[in-house]
């Protein structure tokens, strides 16, 4: 199988001097890092320099992120039943590659959409070519960036870990959330320094002649096609413990959707990236409909990633030892306040509940969004099943944007929106006590 070639090449796993899951922990958090070109974070810093370049507004600017991002949702299951089939190395060179290529591409994007109109003498339709350019190249940005990128690294971090696969992504989405954080103002400083396409060709360089390399040496698929096993260690493997932490059955993507828990995780994860995506991009607005100033609306994202680091550190910890649905309930409950506090912000207590919510519910987040799914239905068809859920989530986030600007002008504020996600929190949340590890269910067959 292609995923299993070269395996010991240019060194054999085994040959490490510690559990190689380490090593795979520490480049797949890296890999996810190196999405961040495709975030919306990362994609921020150069919004104003495409709409200066393109000459559309800023409202054109972000329907055209949300066609690609919509559009790069509906692939990115097929984008996980590739990876299940030829392995996180192999998908991530391609994927590297192939993001590389698009960054480019973006860095000349408003070159190719004039050149485009001279050549075919459409100079007349010039704005639907640049609205075509453009949504052609965030949805290759965020489906090789955002999608791809990140689900395959944070997999095979996943595939590596059983027993501490908890503490594993909780170490990792430290670093990441760290990482994402500061992205915006590294990527700023080398748009400063070199001009914003020259910023992005350098990305596109580090991608395909620097990252590609570091994939193909270091990334592995699992440990069993190394001939090891997941920890390091088969004695801490306890399928009988109290937290199921190995999977019995191995689901399919088909199987997986008509479990009850896997719709519940889902759009619990979901209303998530789109309640933190319509905050992100209308932050000083919502604030100043609080007659609140742009410094405090600013402010919330320090304290918020401080209470982040230390959940995600300890719900890490902690998954690999309660059940996950008590995370959810947890997670549910802080994400509800984040919501309610929004109609609310002129009040300080709800100004330090927002500050609170948002942050615990990040940590849970970053939490559950790895664990769950190879917890739930196993490691075989990882790709396949995140990369559903992953979609979900890509869709949420585009139209949460939207959500909260026709909240805004509509109904003059930003509550129907909060509103809206606060209710899909305490459904979520009422469905959450009963949402148990379909693992158990085998267990229980196989003991009678």
């Amino acid at each position: 199988m292609l995923k299993q070639k070269f395996n010991n090449f240019p060194f054999s796993p085994t040959t490490s001097p510690f559990f190689y899951g380490w090593v795979i922990l520490a480049v797949g958090t890296m890999g996810v890092l190196m999405s961040a070109p495709g975030q919306t974070s990362g994609v921020s810093t150069f919004t104003d320099h495409l709409i200066d370049v393109f000459g559309i507004t800023r409202d054109q600017l972000s329907t055209t992120y949300l066609i690609g991002t919509i559009c790069s949702s509906l692939l990115l299951t097929h984008a996980g039943k590739l990876y299940d089939k030829i392995g996180a190395r192999w998908m991530g060179v391609l994927t590297a590659i192939t993001l590389g290529i698009v960054l480019f591409y973006m860095s000349q994007s408003d070159r190719i959409a004039f050149s485009l109109g001279k050549l075919f003498n459409l100079q007349a339709a010039q704005f639907y070519l640049s609205v075509a350019v453009l949504s052609v190249g965030f949805f290759l940005l965020r489906l090789s960036g955002q999608g791809a990128m990140t689900m395959l690294s944070r997999n095979m971090i996943m595939k590596w870990f059983v027993v501490k696969r908890g503490l594993a992504g909780g170490i990792s989405s430290v670093f990441v959330a760290f990482g994402f954080s500061v992205a915006p103002y590294t990527f700023d400083q080398i748009i400063q320094h070199f001009g914003w396409r020259v910023a992005w060709m350098i990305m596109g360089v580090t991608a395909i002649l620097v990252f590609s390399l570091i994939v193909f040496i270091f990334y592995r698929d699992n440990p069993e096609d190394c001939k090891l096993v997941p920890d390091g260690d088969a004695d801490e493997i306890n399928p009988t413990g109290p937290v199921l932490n190995k999977a019995q059955k191995q689901y399919r993507l088909k199987e997986a959707r008509k479990t009850y828990v896997f719709w519940l995780y889902s759009i619990s994860l979901a209303v998530f990236a789109l309640m933190m995506t319509g905050i992100i991009f209308n932050v000083i607005s919502i604030f100043d409909q609080a007659n609140m100033a742009r410094d405090e609306a600013l402010f919330i994202f320090i304290p918020a990633s401080l209470i982040s680091t230390i959940i995600t550190l300890a719900g890490g910890y902690l998954s690999d030892f309660v059940k996950l649905k008590v995370l959810l309930i947890i997670y549910l409950c802080t994400l509800s306040c984040t919501a309610i506090s929004i109609p609310y912000l002129e009040h300080s207590f709800f100004y330090y509940l927002l500050i609170v919510g948002n942050g615990a519910s990040t940590g849970i987040y970053s939490v559950l969004i790895s664990v769950a799914w190879p917890r739930f239905f196993g490691r075989k068809y990882l790709g396949e099943i995140s990369g559903f859920a992953m979609s979900l989530l890509v869709f949420f986030s585009a139209i949460g944007p939207l959500i909260f600007s026709l909240s805004l002008s509509q109904f003059g504020s930003y509550s129907v929106a909060a509103w809206i996600c606060l209710s899909i929190c305490i459904i979520c949340l009422i469905g959450a006590f009963s949402a148990n590890n379909p693992q158990e269910n085998i267990n229980m067959n196989h003991e009678k």
